[in-house]
């Protein structure tokens, strides 16, 4: 009797054998070129991973083209891993762009060396959801502190915005030489600013 032949998906693919509608895909990053990543990558694949996308790119970096490739690659119930969360993240912040990202494909997400770092269980979820309730308090406390400070110099007399590229002498001499008929240019020129800068100033 001929066995089933395992379901792919529409690229082709032979999806995972323990669940086979569903792939999954190993993220594997390193910083410098210098670095290897195939420790990761071994890793990912002995962890079931089907296909890995390796990055050469710090973490700090916003746009990772092997990591865009892969959230436009995954489909609804594929999971992708990573070794460990700084792997995939530099931030906090930047870990919940990119999962709220993966959770619009309705795909999961796991950390081998970060156990509760896993979608696919109920436990993992809240985790993540308590993670995220605690990144948006430290972004209300930032914001807070940031208004009281605000408020504290505006009731000093402090100048929030940006300093001004020309000293109060400098701008009345700079109207009185536009009063006079020279061009914006050159004054400009002679106090290294932009002419916008003699544009705005009114007498």
């Amino acid at each position: 009797m001929q066995k089933p032949r395992s379901p792919a998906n529409a690229k082709g693919r032979i999806r995972a054998v323990a669940n086979p509608y569903i792939t999954l895909y190993g993220y594997a990053r390193v910083s410098t070129g210098g670095q290897s990543v195939d420790a990761q990558v071994r890793e990912l694949r002995a962890a079931g991973a089907v296909t890995v996308f390796r990055e050469v790119a710090s973490g700090a970096k916003i746009d990772r083209p092997q990591l865009r490739r892969l959230l436009s690659e995954i489909a609804a119930g594929d999971v992708v891993m990573v070794t460990r969360l700084d792997r995939l993240a530099r931030s906090t912040r930047d870990l919940l762009n990119t999962l709220a990202a993966l959770t619009e494909k309705k795909a999961g997400f796991r950390s081998l060396g970060d156990a509760w770092a896993d979608t696919t269980t109920a436990h993992g979820r809240l985790m993540l959801t308590v993670l995220g309730g605690l990144a948006e308090f430290e972004r209300e406390l930032i914001r807070t502190r940031t208004g009281e400070g605000r408020a504290r110099a505006k009731a000093n007399g402090q100048s929030l915005g940006r300093k001004p590229k020309l000293t109060p002498h400098q701008q009345h001499e700079a109207i009185q030489r536009r009063d006079k008929g020279e061009s914006i240019r050159s004054i400009a020129r002679s106090y290294n600013v932009n002419p916008s800068t003699i544009s705005r100033l009114t007498a």
